[in-house]
């Protein structure tokens, strides 16, 4: 039986297809707001403890931390169980135990990274910490508070009825627009340092590099650097108008905001998040997610001296003199996209594929980044 070859880049017999290199695609640009974010533009997390009532017989009051729950919110309500010292009285113990359509639960929220105010609605999710379902409980009342609950401040509360979007996952659900913030959540995207104001672009972590950091601080330096005199810079201790703007390091990028602007932030940074950046020298990456089957390439993967056999077909990249010989441009490294394209025209299918370029990778003949979901 004869398997079927690949080969890269000989020249072509019956079951070998000469692979050529690709041409350098057309540089393209995108704006700067597809690849990073403001800094100070991130989202929030509330968090607090709710008690969920109404339940048919699904809930669990038998541990302490739902008792003291209960307790509370009799207190509260002028039915207090609590003993002198705060104590839960003995007896109210044993009753509280027999209820059974309560849960203690943890509520989230999320805060949207351009924050909000006081009074605005948000949905919030309910997980139990104990019981069996959540299915036609209602949130009674959580307070919640924010990353740090050290701070003691309560940013939100929570009540209303709870939704359970699967059946097989019965003890979390969310309550549509049940959180009520009690505070502003506000994110400042500017930092003021030496009564100047300063924007930090932080990079996504799909386009985060030294590359693109460096690159993108360029071309803010060359778009800029009319807004910036020399005299204004020197007197606040940055040395010649090129110093408005450094690469701190792969993520982030920080910016000053102009004399011009320094009454109008936003409309620097609008104007900045629409700046153009080439994407011509995207980095050789290649994705790969095993549940789905998908292979996904970006830049310029290529492949080194290597064979490999797997199940019924052999892949061979190498570069034989007689071909370079032949063909004028011959690229000494075939491309990964090239491979995959003709491993499809022979219907193999996804995980084999994705077989092939592992162990291309793990052979170090896979020249750019292998991400595995």
């Amino acid at each position: 039986m004869i398997l079927p070859r690949i080969q890269f880049p000989t020249l072509p017999t019956v079951l070998a297809i000469a692979l050529l290199a690709l041409g350098q695609s057309a540089s393209a640009e995108t704006e700067l707001r597809n690849i990073c974010r403001l800094k100070g533009q991130e989202e929030n997390t509330l968090t607090g403890l709710g008690l969920v009532v109404g339940l048919n017989g699904t809930g669990e009051a038998g541990d302490r931390a739902t008792m003291e729950a209960i307790a509370r919110v009799m207190d509260l309500l002028g039915s207090p169980v609590t003993a002198s010292g705060g104590y839960l009285d003995p007896t109210a113990v044993n009753e509280l135990k027999k209820i059974k359509n309560v849960a203690l639960v943890i509520v989230r929220a999320t805060v949207p990274a351009t924050g909000v105010r006081r009074g605005e609605q948000l949905d919030c999710t309910v997980s139990a910490l104990n019981g069996k379902s959540l299915y036609g409980g209602q949130l009674s009342f959580a307070a919640l508070q924010g990353p740090n609950p050290q701070d003691g401040q309560v940013y939100a509360t929570c009540a209303g009825g709870i939704h359970v979007e699967s059946i097989d996952a019965p003890t979390v659900g969310f309550v549509h627009k049940g959180c009520r913030m009690e505070a502003d959540v506000r994110t400042p995207f500017y930092l003021e340092r030496n009564g100047e104001k300063f924007i930090t672009l932080v990079l996504d972590p799909n386009h985060a590099s030294f590359h693109t950091a460096a690159n993108i601080a360029e071309r803010i330096r060359m778009d800029y650097a009319g807004y910036y005199t020399t005299t204004d810079l020197t007197a606040r201790g940055l040395q010649g108008n090129t110093q408005f703007v450094r690469a701190i390091d792969a993520t982030n990028i920080e910016v000053k905001v102009p004399t011009s602007y320094r009454n109008q932030p936003v409309q620097f940074a609008y104007e900045l998040l629409e700046q153009k950046i080439s994407e011509e020298d995207a980095e050789a990456r290649v994705v790969i997610n095993k549940r789905t089957g998908t292979v996904v390439i970006s830049g310029d993967v290529r492949i080194g001296d290597v064979i490999v056999v797997h199940n019924n077909i052999v892949v061979e990249a190498g570069t034989p003199v007689e071909f370079t010989q032949l063909v004028d441009n011959a690229s000494v490294n075939p491309s990964l996209q090239r491979l995959v394209t003709q491993l499809n025209n022979l219907k193999v299918n996804e995980q084999d594929v994705i077989e092939i370029i592992q162990r291309i990778a793990i052979a170090g003949k896979l020249h750019g980044k292998l991400i595995i979901e």
